[in-house]
């Protein structure tokens, strides 16, 4: 470019009057004012000629300051012969660190210092013959280094992404065995647990897992296949502790000790021939007793249109004093089920429809709350479009399938079952469980969208899929079907 200065203009001799004033400026252009050499008035730096084995090669010129070039070479000879190291050049460790590696500009283009008595003086550590500090040969480690810093990068980078994805075959490679469970009785913190009738050795293990009372499903459910015999468990809530080992949460399950009695535990979505089993296990009241009074719908007040009580018993905790009588109980949580609605907004009038929608809503939905409002939003924009609900969970309750959402063709076909919603339009004929308070008001405020669809597409997590065509769904179901394939843990979801 013009203008631009040469090479010479830049580190040529300058006049006197660009010699450093201060400290400061002596520092910035590589001079010494200590005490050793101490600045004349006309600001020349004075070399003496007893101390510099090389003043020959840096003659005085009378009457004319030295430039800073020569000043330096003086210096650095005097220093030489002290044997202090000062004749080094005056610049910090990093800088001396950084001037072995040549630049990438000065290799390719060949500015590498050759073998000569420059180089050899340097080797040394002395000035060369022309009096300047030595120039330490170039190196390669930068042209070397970057490579090697790029293929470190490449290979932790690999080796994160192979222990993310692979991490089980890794350790079964390496012999690393990861712990799936817990050592001693449990850490102290109360967890309790719900057995429902027909729950198996996996709904168990999950159950256990979920709750945190076992670290892992396989250390139960593995514990539950190597028993000679299959154990019995009885409905009931059972009070275990966190971090328990298998073993041991298996014992506290079969110990009728740990049956909870003095409180009754009812969960969001149990059906209620479950919540009737629970309730007679709690309260010691007899199970027939309990039958006989949730048959008497009158006595409860239900609205007209509904079938049972199922869907009127509100899902909470509640303190027993061990008196109550079957009616007595169960008047206990209709009536809370009807504060919860009254609180929520529900007219009288529209509790039936806001219970059966919200009883869907709660057995079709995960963990994830939001999306007990998208879930609402597409069956009530099925119902606004005169389409069929399509609800598996509503059929499988129709068949009496009470812990699964999986129907088969035959099944989806009948019309007769009055919770088929493949067959037959509009809501179920009632509520097919016990709905909390959230999805109470997922049925009365649903959100925003035109999804037509849904499936989960992992049960653990509750991982949603909304859409709003047959073809993104059938994607999507097929991926809920190879998840439950993958292993008997998520096997026990399905």
């Amino acid at each position: 470019m013009a203008d631009e200065p040469n090479w010479e203009d830049i580190f040529g001799e300058q006049p006197a009057e660009s010699a450093p004033k201060s400290a400061r400026e002596a520092a910035a252009h590589g001079t010494d004012l200590s005490a050793d050499s101490a600045t004349p008035a006309d600001g020349a730096v004075p070399v003496d000629p007893a101390r510099s084995p090389h003043v020959g090669s840096t003659p005085q010129r009378s009457g004319q300051p030295m430039t800073r070039r020569e000043a330096r070479a003086a210096q650095d000879s005097a220093a030489a012969k002290r044997g202090d190291g000062s004749h080094l050049p005056a610049v910090t460790q990093a800088a001396r660190e950084a001037d072995a590696f040549a630049t990438f500009e000065e290799l390719t283009a060949g500015t590498t210092q050759p073998e000569s008595n420059a180089s050899a003086a340097a080797a040394a550590g002395t000035p060369n013959s022309s009096g300047e500090p030595p120039r330490k040969k170039r190196r390669w480690g930068l042209i070397i280094g970057l490579p090697l810093l790029i293929i470190a990068l490449l290979g932790a980078g690999v080796a994160a992404y192979a222990w993310v994805n692979y991490e089980d075959k890794i350790r079964e490679v390496l012999g690393w065995e990861i712990p799936n469970d817990f050592e001693g009785s449990g850490n102290g913190e109360e967890v309790v647990i719900t057995v429902n009738s027909g729950d198996i050795g996996s709904d168990i293990a999950r159950s256990l897992n979920v709750a945190g009372v076992t670290m892992s499903f396989d250390a139960f459910y593995d514990l539950l296949l190597a028993q000679e015999t299959d154990p019995a468990f009885f409905p009931g809530n059972y009070s275990l502790q966190k971090e328990m080992s298998a073993q041991s949460a298996l014992d506290a399950l079969l110990d009728p000790e740990n049956i909870v009695t003095d409180r009754l535990l009812i969960t969001e979505g149990t059906t209620l021939p479950n919540a009737l089993e629970i309730i007679s296990e709690t309260t010691g009241i007899a199970l027939a007793d309990l039958h006989a009074a949730s048959e008497d719908l009158e006595h409860f007040g239900l609205p007209a249109e509904a079938v049972s009580l199922e869907g009127y018993l509100f899902p909470a905790t509640y303190e027993l004093d061990g008196s109550q009588d079957p009616y007595a109980v169960l008047d206990l949580m209709v009536n809370t089920m009807y504060e919860k609605l009254d609180a929520a907004g529900v007219a009288v009038e529209d509790r039936y429809r806001i219970l059966t929608m919200a009883a869907l809503v709660q057995r079709e939905a995960g963990p994830n709350t939001d999306d007990f409002y998208k879930i609402a939003r597409v069956f009530y924009n099925r119902l606004d479009q005169d389409m069929l609900l399509q609800s598996d969970a509503t059929v499988a309750y129709g068949t009496g399938n009470l812990h699964t959402v999986w129907t088969t063709d035959a099944e989806r076909a009948d019309a007769s079952n009055p919770y088929n919603t493949y067959a037959n339009p509009g809501l179920p004929v009632g509520p097919i469980g016990l709905p909390g308070e959230l999805a109470i008001d997922a049925a009365m405020n649903p959100a925003d969208g035109d999804w037509l669809f849904f499936v989960p597409i992992n049960l653990a997590t509750g991982e949603t899929v909304f859409t709003t065509n047959v073809d993104d769904h059938e994607a999507a179901a097929q991926q809920l079907r190879d998840w439950c394939a993958a292993s008997d843990e998520n096997g026990s979801y399905c």
